[in-house]
């Protein structure tokens, strides 16, 4: 058996190792993810042209739903729109865990290699799971249609009046508890399936349903920090969509930064499926 054979078995037993690898749940705390949060903005700060460039795109992507939306006369869906967009940020954030990994590998970061990231490691896994996150998107979408439908009929408000309506009456103040009560729930939900299923998706060549159980594993083993860092991610993006979604710009690539680091911290490996 030849040296090229021998190295070439060598390669696939390891890469079967790896497949076969059980992820291992470490404990984290708060300060845990304070410290990704950190490194979010180090990375940001080291590599802002792709994070830049990648947060741009999303929040462009928000401001044609707003005037789609708008152009067709569909006011009460703006702010569902709105908040449901944030349940496609970990699709966006795909580039950025990738220049964070690259980063962290010392590995160069064009955005043309950057783009090809689906096709590296775990990428044909890593295509389900924005078709997740789309369903996730469409489903709150129809929700919220018929929680407005369900409070006001087909009354159709201009933005003003809805918003009039909204805070200023009982009736729009429960519609608005109902609705952003059940939003809260698809966010977690959505939170707890890709969190971690993402990074670990690029990191390693797994399926994506392994990929989505140590997700919510992780979830359960640290609800306390991990949700923290769920309520956090919640804030910054309601925050950054405040100001015309431009907010996005910055800070969808610190917390995709953050996100691959609070990763890396929470899921280790096995050393026989290091590499």
């Amino acid at each position: 058996m030849t040296d090229a054979t021998l190295a070439h078995a060598a390669n696939d037993s390891h890469r079967a190792a790896r497949r076969k690898a059980k992820p291992i749940i470490d404990h984290i705390t708060f300060a845990d993810v304070r410290w990704a949060l950190g490194q979010g903005l180090n990375d940001l700060q080291r590599a802002p042209t792709c994070g830049l460039v990648i947060g741009a795109f999303y929040a462009l992507g928000g401001v044609a739903l707003y005037m789609l939306a708008t152009w067709a006369g569909l006011f009460y869906l703006t702010y569902p729109l709105a908040a449901g967009f944030v349940l496609l940020g970990p699709f966006f954030a795909i580039a950025i865990y990738e220049v964070s990994r690259r980063l962290e590998a010392g590995e160069p970061r064009s955005l043309r290699k950057v783009a090809g990231v689906v096709t590296g490691s775990g990428g044909h896994s890593l295509g389900w799971m924005p078709m997740l996150n789309l369903f996730a998107f469409f489903i709150w979408v129809d929700v919220a249609a018929a929680i407005y439908l369900g409070f006001f009929g087909l009354r159709r408000f201009d933005m003003v009046g809805l918003f009039t309506e909204a805070l200023t009456t009982l009736h729009g103040l429960i519609f608005l508890v109902v609705g952003n009560a059940i939003g809260a729930v698809f966010a977690v939900l959505v939170f707890s399936t890709t969190v971690v299923s993402y990074p670990l998706l690029l990191d390693r060549d797994t399926d994506f349903i392994t990929a989505i159980a140590t997700s919510w594993k992780v979830v359960r083993t640290n609800p306390v920090p991990m949700l923290g860092f769920g309520f956090i991610v919640g804030v910054l993006m309601f925050l950054a969509i405040l100001p015309g979604l431009l907010g996005l710009i910055v800070v969808l690539p610190i917390l995709g930064h953050a996100t691959w680091h609070l990763y890396r911290r929470v899921v280790s490996w096995p050393p026989d499926s290091a590499g």
